[in-house]
């Protein structure tokens, strides 16, 4: 049986493209489509070279930002975002609308049951999860189980998709991946060769990593982003007060280009954040830390969750911040699963 799963599963993984998906051919319209409008086919490969991929994603930059594309006039920045308005509509919806819109979210399980029960089914697409909380606390773990869960069918509450991983922390190992494959009965060799893997070493080589997922994103059918994790490359590039400013500025715009990203081409992004002591934190409480980032991270993030160890090899994960979860907690499996 498990034999069978794998074939299929592997020959699913496999012949699977980005056309074959019904509910994907609506959700993004390709950037190529400009040209029908009358827009020059050489700037639309300017917009290509510049990681703008969709006309969803035209949209949701400014006219500041296209002006500063190498040869992209004012007149020519005006004239492509009217030609991308009649193939995108980008005005009010009815609350029907929205809410036939959300039945588009893919809720990827996690491979633990009491979490999956938590997150209402699992990690959403179309939004940001965090997962916070201090070393060893299961944060990568559930990076790795992600990586292969998203693989899985839709009627096996996976995404039916591909990975894209940016790890800032050199903590990416694709041999735990094979234990994980195998315990939800796949192919090991398909698993891995569905994972795209980045490693970064600095807070701009991590943004222009983002952007270049725009071309394989539209091109092939992913469903997860994972940034392991977000903040520890500005916590080394930006040092003292003095620098402060600039790095909340930098990380809000990586964060926007997460939020982005996960908007338009229906992906989940979940990224990992590192805790800070927090001295203000007062007596009466145990464990007086929070996550790194400020309010411009917290902000960012659609759901915050927190993990911290629990006893033995337990991992507790509680709900710090949702619009629509009841805040509560669950009690992970070992992390050596």
């Amino acid at each position: 049986m498990i034999a069978t799963l794998k074939a299929e599963e592997s020959n699913q993984l496999q012949l699977i493209e980005r056309g074959d998906i019904d509910d994907e051919d609506d959700f993004f319209e390709a950037i190529d489509k400009l040209i029908s409008q009358g827009i020059n086919a050489g700037d639309v490969k300017k917009l290509q070279d510049a990681g703008i991929y969709t006309c969803n994603g035209l949209m949701m930059h400014t006219k500041k930002h296209l002006t500063g594309i190498k040869g992209l006039s004012e007149a020519k920045v005006d004239k492509i975002c009217e030609a991308a308005e009649k193939i995108v509509s980008s005005g009010y919806i009815t609350g029907s609308d929205a809410l036939l819109k959300r039945k588009s979210v893919v809720r990827i399980t996690t491979g633990s049951q009491a979490l999956d029960e938590l997150l209402g089914g699992g990690i959403e697409t179309l939004c940001i999860t965090e997962a916070f909380g201090e070393f060893r606390s299961g944060k990568t773990q559930l990076a790795h189980t992600l990586c292969v869960s998203t693989q899985l069918p839709i009627n096996m509450r996976g995404g039916n998709g591909k990975v894209a991983y940016i790890d800032t922390e050199g903590t990416f190992r694709p041999d735990r991946i094979v234990p994980i494959a195998e315990r939800f009965g796949m192919d090991p060799v398909a698993v891995l060769d569905n994972i795209i893997y980045a490693r970064a070493y600095t807070y701009e080589h991590q943004y222009n990593l983002l952007l270049g997922l725009a071309a394989k994103m539209s091109e092939e059918p992913f469903r997860l982003l994972i940034v392991d994790s977000v903040i520890a490359l500005f916590r080394v590039d930006f040092t003292g007060r003095g620098e402060l400013a600039e790095r909340q500025q930098k990380l809000a715009q990586m964060l926007s280009r997460l939020t982005k990203i996960a908007e338009e081409f229906n992906v989940a992004v979940y990224m990992t954040n590192q805790v800070i002591a927090d001295p203000g934190g007062g007596v009466f409480i145990s464990d007086p830390k929070k996550p790194a980032g400020g309010h411009v991270l917290a902000h960012a993030a659609t759901v915050r969750l927190m993990f911290r160890k629990g006893k033995g090899e337990q991992r507790v994960c509680k709900v710090f911040d949702a619009p629509n979860l009841p805040e509560a907690e669950a009690i992970s499996l070992p992390s050596s699963c």
